[in-house]
């Protein structure tokens, strides 16, 4: 399956992206997904690992006048640096959905990371060696929904929001309180400005 975000930071309702809530009238649009580079890859964005292979598997699109993010066999995070309060805003918001992929179905999973559909990563912290500490949001495949496995020393640990291989086609949005999980896993505050988002499709 080829898993489609509206993402943007923000406060409430999201439309399309990732969002941070703190009141209904207050928000902040972390990524609204409306600012393409020549090839389609948003702006702003940096890959994993491959700048050619993200590029590949990430494409902005739009539908309604709303924009979204596109990733196709993508085998690696994109990130973006963006900072906010999280104690003020401390709810992130998204949108995503499945598309069907003839190629996937019947997909046998192996490992772990099989069973990952998709990933939402909010980083609000980083360790003592500058590196994003992230609370990773999980669509899984068969994992019940609240499941959360430890990150481990680099990892991020992971917290199911949604299972399953449906709907199909229908856009679902999430909310999460990142700033509670944060200080829930890792028994203190996160910093004053959150160091950015990440998207694994």
């Amino acid at each position: 399956m080829a898993v489609i975000w509206v993402v943007g930071a923000m406060l409430l309702p999201a439309l399309s992206g990732v969002s941070v809530i703190a009141q209904p009238a207050s928000r902040v649009v972390l990524e609204d997904f409306r600012a393409a580079g020549v090839d389609g890859f948003p702006q702003g964005w940096k890959a994993q690992r491959s700048e050619t292979r993200a590029r590949e598997s990430y494409r902005l699109h739009s539908e309604q006048e709303v924009g979204f993010l596109a990733a196709t066999r993508a085998d690696q995070r994109v990130y973006k640096r963006v900072a906010w309060d999280p104690q003020a805003f401390p709810i992130v918001t998204w949108r995503w959905r499945l598309k069907p992929i003839t190629a996937l179905a019947g997909k046998k999973r192996v490992s772990p990371e099989d069973d990952v559909v998709a990933a939402v990563f909010v980083s609000l912290d980083t360790d003592l060696l500058v590196i994003p500490v992230a609370t990773k949001y999980v669509w899984s495949f068969t994992k019940a929904r609240g499941t959360t496995t430890e990150g481990g020393f680099f990892g991020a640990t992971e917290i199911v929001v949604r299972t399953g291989e449906r709907p199909v086609g229908e856009w679902v949005e999430e909310r999460v309180n990142a700033y509670e999980d944060f200080k829930r896993i890792h028994q203190h505050d996160p910093a004053a400005q959150a160091w950015g988002i990440s998207l694994l499709g």
